[in-house]
Order: structure tokens, then C-alpha cells, then sequence
């Protein structure tokens, strides 16, 4: 592997903060990634380098994979660090990394694409005999068996949008009074963090 002198982090707050401070434990230049509104924040401050990717909308700034991408190419970095959500488990990222030489500091595109959707990691998970909690293992799309579903298991549920990670995209419901809501607000942050509210 290619000897890494630079590393753009391609995310915000804390945990790019650590990705940074673990960077220069390492003897690595830092570049930072940043919206608008993050133009002050920590991990902008502590980078050797910060580049502004857009507004304050992750959709315009931290999710655009071109803007990123070409922030690495400004800076000279020679890998992107993801952090977690945003783009860490975006399959076409870590493949676009690689299109343009930049190494990907996280599992390969095929291995993101495959547990990187939840749906299709139960259905892995599931063929391998791995135990895991109950739940469905195809994505729903239809809100009432989805409250059947939860219906059967018990409350309270865990309602997960199916692509995405970091904790985004989910939210737990208590009760049946809950639940609608409880998806509409999941579904809206997953398609905020990730551009994808499956």
C-alpha cells in the first residue's frame, strides 16, 4: 500500500475531531471538510487544512461526493478518512476514491454496499446463521404492515431506515401511538444524513 502523507476527513464534530487528533498522533496532515455554519467548529480548527464544501444542508455540502472528492484533489490528501454516516457507508464513494486514486480509509465499495443497506445485511446476517434480534428482512414500504410487524413483536421497537449508520436513520418507539411518527422522523433524518430515506 501506498505510504499516506495526508488525510482529508470527510465528516464533522466529534468524530472528526478524533480522526484528526489520531492523524497527527500518526505524524499525518489533516484536512478538514466544513459547511457553512461549521466554519468555526473544532475538527476545522485543529486540521493542517480546511476546505468549505458548501451551505448548511449535509445534502449540499458533506453528502456531495464530487465536492469531497475534489477537496482531496485542492489539498494534495492522499486518503479520505469517512468518520461514520455521511458517507462511510456509501458504496459509490469509497468506489469513486478509488476511480481517482485517493485511498479509502474503510472496507471496500462491494462490502459497504452489502452490509451498508440493512435490509440486505439481515438477509447476509441471516443465511450465515448469525443471530440477531427480531425484525424483518425485506425493507417495508407499506406503513400498516409495518405497525403489524411491530404489532407482533412487542413494543418497544426499533424503526431503522434500511441504508445509512452512525445511529442516524432510527429511532425507538414505545408504543402504537408512536409509531407513525417514530418513521416519519427516521426516515426524514436518514434522508437528511444520507440522501436516502428507505
Amino acid at each position: 500500500m501506498p505510504e499516506i502523507n495526508k488525510i482529508l476527513v470527510a465528516n464533522r464534530g466529534e468524530i472528526a475531531l478524533r480522526v484528526i487528533r489520531t492523524c497527527k498522533e500518526m505524524g499525518k496532515e489533516t484536512v478538514a471538510v466544513y459547511s457553512t455554519p461549521d466554519a468555526d467548529a473544532p475538527h476545522v480548527l485543529q486540521a493542517d487544512e480546511s476546505v468549505h464544501i458548501g451551505p448548511a444542508s449535509s445534502s449540499e455540502s458533506y453528502l456531495v461526493i464530487d465536492k469531497v472528492i475534489q477537496a482531496a484533489k485542492d489539498t494534495g490528501a492522499d486518503a479520505i478518512h469517512p468518520g461514520y454516516g455521511f458517507l462511510s457507508e456509501n458504496g459509490d464513494f469509497s468506489e469513486r476514491c478509488r476511480e481517482e486514486g485517493i485511498i479509502f480509509i474503510g472496507p471496500g465499495a462491494k462490502a459497504i454496499r452489502l452490509m451498508g443497506d440493512k435490509t440486505e445485511a439481515r438477509e447476509i446476517m441471516s443465511k450465515a446463521d448469525v443471530p440477531f434480534p427480531p425484525g424483518t428482512k425485506k425493507e417495508l414500504e407499506d406503513i400498516e404492515e409495518a405497525e403489524k410487524i411491530a404489532d407482533e413483536i412487542g413494543y418497544p421497537v426499533l424503526v431503522k431506515a434500511a441504508a445509512g449508520g452512525g445511529g442516524k436513520g432510527m429511532r425507538i418507539v414505545n408504543n402504537k401511538d408512536e409509531f407513525r411518527s417514530g418513521i416519519k422522523a427516521a426516515k426524514s433524518e436518514a434522508r437528511n444524513s444520507f440522501g436516502d430515506d428507505r
